[in-house]
């Protein structure tokens, strides 16, 4: 469908030019122009297929018919938006303007303007029209197109890559949660274990039967123990942490986020702690656990983006969820952490997988005042079934154009992708009215180039109107400048001699004879018979009438 109404375009403006010229009366023949835009119409659709033997012989057809011009132009257009290798564009261009000079300068006598001269001006303002111009256009939209495509595909790229990172963080900030489960329940279950074992030394000779009972806990408590393991260890290497990373009781305690401000103030960065609410000892493992993560985390981004900028830790504990917010101000541009020092944001992304398994929110994003906001809300009791994946809110958790001036990483773009562009059809609608308006405006260019080159070019008809003789008619002879005067009628009165037999009317022209002797004046008449035809031509002399000189006295 598009093919057809691209088609009927070219033909039609190729129609609106040919039309405009022959209205002028301009061309030597009319319709055999016609001919060689249908056959160039037939050809359009075929240029996809054949894109170098289509716009060659589009150009032939330019030259020999210049209606065919729009027909080209719109060919040079979509080949050279289509080819990609700039030698062979040129290459294709170039001849398929020297065709269209060619072929007009050949077929000048016969089919042009009637002069080779002119033929080859006729080429040469088709060249530019019909070639030229929409090939050089044709090559800046393929540019802008392939860059385009380029870019989105780079777009999806990093895009894709993104989303592996973000998923291999919240798989590493499982095992990481594994491992402290690990910890956490086995502790438990070597208790209940250790418990079971008493149990059954001190039964061993008081019950028997109740000593079986204790027997029966104590390896169901190894068999958890061994199925636990084994549960665990599909999630990967569990990434247990050690030294300072730990679980210990006092993980997430008010003592254990005071010793992480104090570290960071001995570390050169000014922090302050607003503590409200009770402390943290009694509440669940893994809430202390991912309050410790948060303060952590972010006072480490801290330390390497934001060295510089005042820190504000604010824990907000009640009795039904934690708060953890940790701000900084802005940092001077001099201070801003170097391009190698930029992070991926998995520490932010391994966070948001935390809070949201414990049935929190997590929220991370630079501050219109330029410093950056990491808060946390956490339920002090977590429910059995945490969210999971399919449960809670997508929330991206990178930004474009992370860098020094926002320190965390990249947070805080909306993750579907934005259309490029606006929508598609409003594009291609836009696009299509640009390239009709401009196939108008060569198809103008065409049809006035060609009105001036047939307009100022010699006709074979053209130069002095042939000379009266006998058998003309009455409109013939004053077709060739043969017109009555009057007063070389009245000279010639009295003083012609006798007219023809037939004769029916004379003409006596004035001719601007001169004097043939002194006194006398030469009269040309030209007699017609009843039928207005031109029977015979006379001239004779006739004396003529000097004024008298003004002493002079009659």
């Amino acid at each position: 469908m598009r093919s057809l109404a691209g088609t009927v375009g070219a033909v039609g403006a190729g129609l609106g030019v040919w039309a405009a010229v022959g209205h002028l009366g301009l061309l030597p023949h009319v319709y055999l122009q016609l001919p060689a835009l249908a056959v160039g119409g037939a050809l359009f659709p075929l240029r996809r297929r054949f894109p170098t033997a289509v716009p060659l012989v589009l150009a032939v057809l330019t030259g020999l018919a210049f209606c065919v011009g729009p027909v080209t132009a719109a060919t040079a257009y979509g080949t050279a938006r289509r080819t990609a290798r700039a030698r062979r564009r040129a290459r294709l261009l170039a001849a398929a303007g020297a065709l269209v000079v060619v072929a007009a300068t050949v077929s000048a006598p016969w089919l042009g303007p009637g002069s080779v001269a002119y033929g080859l001006a006729l080429g040469l303002v088709l060249t530019p029209t019909a070639v030229i111009v929409p090939g050089l256009v044709g090559t800046a939209d393929g540019q802008q197109r392939r860059l385009v495509r380029a870019l989105r595909e780079r777009g999806d790229a990093a895009e894709r890559a993104r989303r592996l990172a973000d998923s291999e963080a919240r798989i590493h900030e499982r095992s990481r949660i594994a491992a402290e489960m690990h910890d956490l329940v086995g502790h438990r279950l070597s208790l209940i274990s250790l418990h079971a074992g008493g149990l059954e030394l001190a039964l061993a000779g008081a019950d028997p039967e109740l000593r079986e009972e204790a027997v029966l806990v104590r390896r169901t408590t190894r068999d958890a123990m061994r199925e636990l393991r084994q549960a665990l260890g599909v999630l990967g290497p569990l990434g247990r942490d050690t030294g300072s990373e730990a679980l210990t009781p006092a993980t997430g305690t008010r003592a254990d986020v005071e010793a992480l401000v104090a570290g960071s103030r001995d570390g050169g960065v000014a922090v302050r702690l607003d503590w409200t609410g009770p402390d943290l000892d009694a509440r669940p493992a893994p809430v202390r656990r991912a309050v410790h993560r948060v303060v952590r985390e972010a006072l480490t981004n801290v330390h390497r983006y934001a060295s510089t900028a005042h820190v504000t830790v604010v824990v907000a504990h009640d009795d039904e969820t934690v708060r953890i917010s940790v701000r900084n101000g802005a940092t001077p541009p001099a201070a801003a952490a170097p391009a190698g020092s930029v992070g991926t944001g998995r520490g932010l992304t391994g966070l948001r997988e935390r809070v949201e398994l414990l049935g929190g929110t997590f929220a991370a994003a630079p501050l219109p005042t330029g410093g950056f906001l990491v808060d946390a809300r956490l339920p002090t009791e977590p429910g059995d079934a945490p969210a999971g994946p399919a449960d809670r809110p997508s929330v991206p958790t990178d930004r474009p154009g992370a860098g020094p001036a926002d320190p965390y990483g990249a947070v805080g773009r909306d993750g579907a992708d934005a259309d490029h562009g606006g929508p598609a059809p409003r594009r291609r609608t836009a696009h299509l009215l640009t390239l009709a308006l401009g196939l108008g405006a060569l198809s103008v260019l065409m049809a006035l180039g060609a009105a001036f080159v047939y307009a100022t070019a010699p006709h074979q008809e053209a130069g002095p109107p042939p000379l009266p003789r006998v058998g003309m008619t009455y409109d013939e002879v004053r077709g060739s400048g043969v017109l009555d005067n009057a007063a070389v009628r009245a000279a010639a009165t009295g003083h012609e001699p006798p007219r023809p037999a037939g004769t029916a009317g004379c003409v006596y022209p004035f001719t601007g004879a001169t004097e043939a002797r002194p006194g006398g004046l030469t009269v040309a008449r030209y007699c017609f018979d009843a039928a207005q035809r031109l029977i015979a031509i006379d001239r004779f002399t006739v004396p003529s009438v000097r004024d008298a000189a003004p002493w002079e006295t009659p």
